[in-house]
């Protein structure tokens, strides 16, 4: 069943009950509790779901409705990449509720979120700002309370859509006041095919279990990586001195200190999501926007976008916060620049600060661009991260 945008964000309103005024949104959430009785005490109570059930496609008809080009449109005349991560966003939170679909139950009392985005590998350099755009996606994994969905991309050339990227999130479902872990439906593969999908979303969870206890904010570098770090900083020594403090810039490197940009956004009630909290997709444009902004003031030409990777939602966005976002080149190969940018929100009563996202991305320069050095511990370990990411991503494409 093929719907357009508008329609998509209108049928998430209506399933969970979402109020269209900010105004109305406490009396909207205060009667998502009453729904408190619909959740299932057991995932064994739920019936089994195919994952034809979740299969939704929607049009994007930039070529046949000029009138909506604008919104997506960049300076480049190409189409706004973090335009199309809101879209992600919101059409894999509809193909969850696709599948945790009751029959019997008008609104849904499941609060269903976006956990994580996996990966998106773009195969495509360009998207067109006038030729319409086709997502499709269904769920691919399911565990207890968590779903794996997967999304494609295609844009419609001479005829025919043409594959533009493949999307890959991870969506948990909570109580009607999002507070705790709900069961949603299990889900049953029909096909080898689907099994083997099914076998690979078992796998991507391990995988990102291993990536999490391997971290460097957990464990020591590999011997490997510590043989990077002595050469990096060996390379930088200046010979003159030979003390430890002075240090010396190699030809055609750039020191990471000098390699950020900083962002800061209030985040408006129009930016809410349908429980009233700041929208996923709202930060993943801005935290990209800010990203691709560092990525080309240190390469000097137009980066384009290879893939998005390990974005992890470690809290929700409150209304009315200041979002602070730093974005930081944190390796650099060839002409590929690994950008991570990290999200804060800053709490003006307690004057605390809390991370809410870290994002990475791997961009492709026009031009080959300056080494990177890390010049402190900490920065020599945000290296190896950016390392890590760019030879998953590497691997992958």
């Amino acid at each position: 069943m093929a719907a357009s945008q508008v329609e998509l964000r209108s049928r998430l309103r209506d399933i969970v009950g979402a109020s269209t005024n900010w105004r109305d949104h406490v009396q909207a959430m205060q009667e998502r509790k009453a729904l408190h009785t619909l959740l299932a005490k057991r995932q064994e109570d739920l019936s089994p779901r195919r994952m034809k059930d979740s299969y939704l496609e929607v049009i994007l008809p930039l070529g046949s409705q000029p009138e909506i080009r604008e919104k997506y449109l960049n300076v480049h005349n190409s189409v706004r990449f973090g335009r199309i991560l809101e879209d992600l966003d919101s059409l894999g939170v509809l193909i969850c509720y696709t599948h945790t679909k009751q029959e019997m139950q008008p609104r849904s009392p499941l609060s269903i979120v976006t956990a994580l985005v996996d990966k998106i590998n773009l195969c495509k350099k360009i998207i067109y700002p006038d030729c319409d755009i086709k997502f499709t996606g269904n769920v691919s994994w399911v565990g207890k309370t968590s779903m794996e969905v997967k999304m494609h991309m295609l844009q419609l050339h001479d005829g025919d859509y043409c594959p533009v990227l493949d999307a890959t999130f991870v969506m948990v479902a909570r109580d009607p006041e999002n507070k705790r872990p709900a069961f949603v439906n299990p889900l049953v593969p029909e096909t080898p095919e689907e099994e083997e999908i099914f076998k690979q979303g078992e796998l991507n969870k391990l995988k990102r279990i291993d990536f999490s206890t391997a971290s460097l904010l957990k464990m020591a570098p590999t011997a490997e990586e510590r043989n990077i770090v002595h050469d990096i900083f060996l390379n930088t020594l200046d010979t003159r001195t030979v003390s430890f403090r002075s240090r010396k810039l190699p030809p055609n490197s750039v020191w990471m200190e000098d390699a950020k940009l900083k962002g800061l956004q209030i985040c408006h009630p129009q930016e809410r999501n349908i429980f009233n909290r700041i929208f996923g997709g709202f930060l993943m444009r801005k935290a990209f926007e800010l990203g691709w902004a560092t990525a080309c003031s240190y390469g000097g030409s137009r980066p384009f976008i290879v893939s998005v990777d390990d974005i992890m939602f470690q809290r929700p966005v409150e209304v009315g916060s200041l979002l602070l976002l730093s974005g930081q080149v944190c390796y650099t190969e060839k002409n590929y620049i690994q950008v991570r940018v990290h999200s804060e929100v800053y709490d003006a009563d307690t004057r605390e600060h809390h991370t809410t996202n870290i994002f990475h991305f791997t961009f492709i320069s026009e031009n080959e661009v300056p080494r990177v050095v890390p010049k402190t511990y900490g920065e020599s370990m945000l290296y190896l991260d950016g390392k890590r990411h760019f030879a998953a991503v590497m691997k992958e494409i």
